[in-house]
């Protein structure tokens, strides 16, 4: 990263424009968040960032019953990092969003990589059983660096009650 990208993006101005340190309206639908990236200040070395999310909600397109996931989103940081808090708004924007499993894990993961221009991202989604039937979606951007290391997700499958 250069020094004259790391300043113009840490700029006053660019720092007002964060939700992060101020109250913001919760976005009621994913299409309407907003995703915040900020310079990484450690953009020459290869790292992983985790996020998991255990309580993602979402409804289904054909009922509106409420589906519920655990989420892990693994990404390798290119020259910016994803604010945590803008993910937690945008997470939150899917409570009363009707999208298939499928649907929903994919979208997370392709904005994600379109904010942040990470050198490399995954995204699992282990969605609780309804019907029945658990559904788990995977999605990443490429192969992974090599050298990076990447722990298992750790999200065991769904078991029931054996």
């Amino acid at each position: 990263m250069s020094k004259k990208s790391s300043k113009s993006n840490n700029s006053p101005a660019n720092q007002a424009s964060l939700q992060l340190g101020r109250a913001v309206e919760w976005p009621d639908a994913p299409e309407k968040a907003k995703l915040d990236r900020v310079p990484n200040p450690q953009a020459g070395t290869y790292y992983l960032v985790r996020f998991t999310v255990p309580e993602f909600t979402s409804l289904c397109p054909v009922t509106g019953q409420p589906d519920f996931a655990h989420l892990m989103i693994d990404y390798a940081p290119g020259e910016w990092l994803l604010e945590s808090k803008s993910l937690k708004l945008y997470i939150a924007s899917f409570r009363n969003h009707g999208a298939f499993h499928e649907d929903c894990t994919v979208m997370i993961g392709k904005r994600i990589a379109g904010e942040i221009k990470p050198k490399w991202l995954r995204i699992g989604g282990y969605w609780y059983p309804r019907g029945g039937i658990p559904i788990d979606v995977f999605w990443q951007t490429g192969r992974v660096p090599k050298g990076l290391w990447v722990p298992e997700q750790g999200v065991a499958p769904y078991r029931g009650r054996g």
